[in-house]
């Protein structure tokens, strides 16, 4: 996520017209499901939830159905891989100092290769309107969840690292179909959840110049492509950053986006966390608080961005060693990994195993433990900073994110901010953790833009 290792001295390339990038693995998956017609394209399974989709404009801009189908081969490999995994002896530590602790690996290892059942959410998945599209070069996966209601509005949704598509499964359906989730038919949306360059059943970029503000552009091509002419925008940890590049863009098309990570930290407040320098003394207890989360991010949760930073082509072991991966992804940010030690220690959470191990199986499946770690080798922008949004935004603030934005920060980062809200519970992953909370957080952040 933060991009302080990165020199940012790297020009943006061009990915040559026509290259498919995908894996073999997910070319072989992605086989025709439904048919054109010209009323548009209806996802088997899903047309009693969800609307119709709307036909396409041009050949050139084709829109495919897609659909999940991991071989069983694969599956039993990963079983057989996990239990033959290599571990290191106990950490020396009685807390995780030392990184992902020994006694969570071995009890996510253990219900990975005997309990944990992949197809259950290969189900889940199928279940939704699945589509892929070629944008600059690259194959774009994307889950396109129209709502039948009237006048409901187009929502595009992006994950971040190690996120994945999964991260939204649990807010798609209160999103659509609001009126069986608590809501009213003003609150719909139509979904759209991408899958990012490098990431799940997306394309693999094969040259240099995939970073957030290229992205931003390729999802407003995809909202074009899907004959959206208006629309909002929502995302965190890299989603985050990409919502704040759509709305640097601002095209015409985008009313506003939503944020659960703010960018929103002074540069003088950013540098003294970094740096490790004392706080300046004027600082509310928002701000205070705020500081110090920073400030203990940069110095005890920084290494992996670092490492993924400068050379993201030598982690050759979270591509070979399925335990290997899931420590990599489990390593993230101290409250995340917590809340899922507690999680396979047995006890109650937001998220459950299968939460945690359909997200670590997707990266595995789909080979993408490298090229999602490209993204934060192309990156160039701060990621915590301000980046001069000037259309409306919409911010909820999570308590366990890696830093809770004050609202004074937020205020002047965004001056067209449409709503904020500081919820009681929730993290990183909020719309994995909280769903209800999040999707609450969406209709009323979004209300004033319909």
């Amino acid at each position: 996520m933060a991009d302080k290792a990165n020199p940012g001295r790297r020009k943006i390339g061009r990915v040559a017209p026509g290259t498919r990038s995908s894996s073999e693995t997910i070319d072989q998956n992605r086989r025709q499901l439904l048919s054109a017609a010209a009323a548009g394209i209806v996802a088997a399974g899903a047309a009693t939830v969800f609307g119709a989709y709307p036909a396409q404009a041009a050949a050139n801009d084709e829109i495919r159905p897609f659909r999940v189908n991991i071989p069983q081969e694969q599956l039993d490999d990963l079983r057989k891989r996990v239990a033959a995994t290599k571990f290191p002896p106990q950490e020396v530590v009685p807390d995780a100092t030392q990184g992902v602790q020994l006694a969570t690996i071995q009890a996510l290892a253990q219900y990975w290769g005997t309990d944990y059942d992949w197809r259950k959410v290969e189900a889940r998945l199928n279940a939704l309107p699945q589509f892929t599209t070629e944008i600059d070069g690259v194959e774009i996966h994307f889950i396109h969840a129209r709502s039948n209601h009237d006048n409901a509005l187009p929502l595009i949704v992006t994950h971040g690292w190690p996120g994945s598509i999964i991260e939204q499964l649990k807010i798609i359906e209160p999103l659509a179909n609001p009126t069986a989730h608590g809501g009213n038919e003003k609150d719909a949306f139509h979904v759209v959840v991408p899958s990012m360059p490098g990431y799940g059943f997306s394309g693999k970029p094969t040259t240099t110049g995939w970073d957030a503000p290229r992205i931003a552009k390729t999802w407003t091509e995809l909202m074009k492509r899907l004959g959206y002419t208006k629309y909002v925008a929502q995302g965190g940890d890299w989603g985050a950053l990409i919502v704040d590049q759509m709305g640097v863009q601002a095209a015409p098309e985008l009313i506003g986006i939503h944020t659960n990570m703010a960018g929103a930290v002074p540069p003088e407040i950013d540098k003294a966390a970094f740096t490790g320098s004392p706080p300046p003394g004027d600082l509310s207890a928002d701000e205070k608080n705020a500081y110090d989360q920073l400030a203990f991010f940069y110095k005890h949760g920084l290494a992996y961005a670092q490492e993924m930073g400068n050379r993201p082509q030598t982690l050759y072991a979270i591509e070979d060693s399925p335990v290997g991966l899931a420590a990599w992804i489990l390593d993230h940010d101290i409250r995340s990994y917590e809340l899922i030690a507690r999680v396979f220690a047995g006890q109650s959470e937001g998220l459950t195993k299968d939460d945690i191990l359909d997200n670590i199986t997707l990266y595995w499946l789909t080979s993408t433990g490298v090229s999602s770690a490209r993204l934060y080798w192309e990156n160039k922008l701060p990621f915590f900073a301000p980046k001069n949004v000037t259309i409306p935004v919409a911010v909820s603030v999570f308590p366990d994110e890696i830093y809770a934005a004050p609202k004074s920060w937020v205020e002047k980062a965004y001056p067209k901010l449409i709503h904020f809200n500081k919820v009681d519970k929730g993290g990183h992953f909020a719309a994995w953790e909280q769903p209800e909370l999040f999707t609450k957080e969406l209709r009323t952040g979004f209300k004033s833009l319909r």
